[in-house]
C-alpha cells in the first residue's frame, strides 16, 4: 500500500510538549490512541475536524501540522 499523500509533524509536536503521549493527545482530540498513531504514522488521513482539534492543541494552523505531497 502505498503511503497517503498528507504528512504531518505529530510525533515532533508531540515531542516537544513535553513528550505528550498518544493517549494523552487522543484524549484531547477526542479520538482513540490507535487513530492518533495511525494519523502520525501517515497510514491514515484525519478528518477535516480532527486536523482542526489536532492542529489547535498545539496552537500551530493546520499547515504547520499537515503537508500534502501531490
Amino acid at each position: 500500500m502505498a503511503a497517503l499523500p498528507i504528512k504531518n509533524k505529530i510525533r515532533e509536536l508531540r515531542f516537544f510538549a513535553d513528550e505528550m503521549t498518544q493517549k494523552d493527545l487522543a484524549e484531547l482530540v477526542g479520538v482513540t490512541r490507535q487513530t492518533i498513531m495511525a494519523i502520525e504514522k501517515c497510514k491514515y488521513s484525519p478528518s477535516l475536524e480532527v486536523a482542526f482539534k489536532i492542529a489547535e492543541v498545539f496552537g500551530q494552523s493546520i499547515e504547520e501540522v499537515f503537508q500534502y505531497q501531490s
